[in-house]
């Protein structure tokens, strides 16, 4: 192979990555604004600015494009959260600074374009296919996260049980997030939250 055509051949690639970049964060971006049925493949590659051969072309069918898109965004998202982790204070208020932190997964687009494809899904046995595992994955990733934030162990049942009662919470709050602006309730409720839970992991820990 000749130097101008490897040459040729990375610009190749590099076009395709962009490409396909665009038509994720498209995707996303219409599924949380439009919904599952306004999130046609037509209106995504508008988006995107191209056209719905090429976007065929990189993804075959809508549920091949949504599913690497939520993978795609869910992995910056979660880098995001690694280095902003990095950040967090070590004093008393570490635990509600946690909690906020992560509700922050639960009130961006991502979050509210996954409740559409759930939403979906229920109805749509090959997308609720391509979906179960990549949530799946996604949960596990965020409770990891969150066990090692807040330091515990969570082979002990009742501990990984306040790690999952605390993700379901911040979830939840996630949802109610979607039809208007909750922050001031969120904050308050996690404070709250921040608080017991503090309380039942030093219980814990002190019983071992």
């Amino acid at each position: 192979m000749s130097e101008s055509s490897g040459a040729t051949g990375r610009q190749e690639q590099e076009r395709s990555r962009v490409t396909r970049q665009r038509l994720m964060e498209a995707a996303i971006g219409a599924l949380s604004e439009l919904g599952w049925a306004g999130a046609t493949m037509t209106v995504i590659a508008e988006r995107a600015g191209v056209s719905r051969g090429a976007c065929q072309h990189h993804f075959p069918t809508r549920g091949d494009l949504v599913a690497a898109a939520v993978e795609y965004v869910g992995h910056q998202q979660m880098e995001e959260l690694g280095r902003r982790a990095a950040r967090l204070p070590v004093d008393g208020r570490r635990t509600e600074s946690i909690l906020n932190m992560l509700a922050g997964i639960y009130t961006q687009p991502l979050f509210a374009a996954a409740a559409q494809l759930w939403v979906a899904a229920s109805a749509d046995a090959e997308l609720r296919a391509q979906l179960l595992p990549l949530e799946a994955k996604v949960g596990r990733e965020v409770h990891r996260l969150t066990v090692t934030l807040l330091g515990v162990d969570d082979r002990e049942p009742e501990t990984r049980e306040l790690v999952q009662a605390t993700l379901d919470l911040i979830r939840g709050l996630g949802l109610a997030n979607l039809m208007r602006d909750d922050s001031a309730r969120r904050k308050k409720i996690l404070h709250r939250w921040a608080l017991t839970l503090e309380d039942a992991l030093r219980s814990r820990r002190g019983r071992d």
